[in-house]
């Protein structure tokens, strides 16, 4: 795992401990979901970048102090997913689907906790 100073310069600097892993974990989908439907599409430079900036939220988050024991291994196995997606020659077909539906989750949960009752 690397801290990146690329692409998330600003998240990397701090910013990205404040936010809850929840919200890591809604900003880590946005950038898989990104690389899916790049890849889809045959768009190989926008898929390209969506992964390397994915991977530099994952190690982010992977790298945040407060995430110790479940949260880090979670983190980790979610990377490794993502991952296999790209490099495995032997990937399930599902498996973009089953990693859009698990980070959708994230997404669903921010955007509810954020929006008016």
């Amino acid at each position: 795992m690397s801290v990146p100073g690329g692409q998330h310069a600003d998240l990397a600097a701090g910013r990205w401990w404040t936010l809850s892993i929840v919200e890591q974990f809604a900003n880590i989908g946005s950038e898989v979901d990104r690389a899916i439907r790049a890849h889809e599409a045959g768009r190989s430079e926008r898929r390209d970048r969506a992964i390397d900036r994915a991977l530099e939220l994952f190690d982010l988050t992977a790298n945040d102090p407060r995430w110790r024991g479940p949260r880090r291994r979670e983190t980790l196995r979610a990377r490794e997913e993502f991952c296999r997606l790209f490099f495995d020659p032997d990937v399930p077909a599902a498996s973009a689907a089953s990693l859009q539906k698990y980070f959708l989750c994230f997404a669903v949960a921010v955007r509810s906790a954020g929006a008016p009752a």
